[in-house]
This record gives structure tokens, C-alpha cells and sequence, in this order.
């Protein structure tokens, strides 16, 4: 399943840092890229929270964006 940008969601913004909340039904968030629909938005060192799996075996994970140039956003496990 491919990133829905509906199921992203401010939570917070402050100082250039934004909070966000993803939910989807989707267990493969952890796959390269996706984010990169949202790359006009996100900006290195912003945090995403992300509920997984919302309709199998439900998570929560956290990421952090380490990059995000031409349209390519990364991140990575928050730990």
C-alpha cells in the first residue's frame, strides 16, 4: 500500500520543527521513499509518529526525517 496523504496530520508546530501523526493499515512505512509525497512539507528533523497496521497487528513507531532533497525523503527508526 502506497503513503495516502489524508492519514497524515499536524500536531504540532513550533521553530521550524513539526510534529506529525500518520495512521495507516499499511505495515511497509519502513520502505524508502515513503514519505516523498510529502516532501514539500517535511523537513529534516521533524518527527513523525505512525500507527501501523491499524487493521492486523497494530503499532506505534516513531521516525525521524534525515533528508529530504528533490523530492526524496528520508528516515529513519526513532530509538
Amino acid at each position: 500500500m502506497a503513503y495516502v496523504s489524508n492519514d497524515l496530520s499536524v500536531l504540532a508546530y513550533a521553530n521550524n520543527f513539526t510534529l506529525w501523526h500518520y495512521t495507516t493499515t499499511d505495515a511497509s512505512v519502513t520502505s524508502a521513499g515513503y514519505f516523498n509525497k510529502a516532501s514539500e512539507m517535511m523537513r529534516v528533523n521533524d518527527l513523525i509518529i505512525v500507527n501501523i497496521d491499524t487493521d492486523g497487528t497494530p503499532s506505534t513507531k516513531f521516525y525521524v526525517v534525515t533528508s529530504n532533497t528533490g523530492g526524496v525523503v528520508g528516515s529513519t527508526l526513532y530509538s
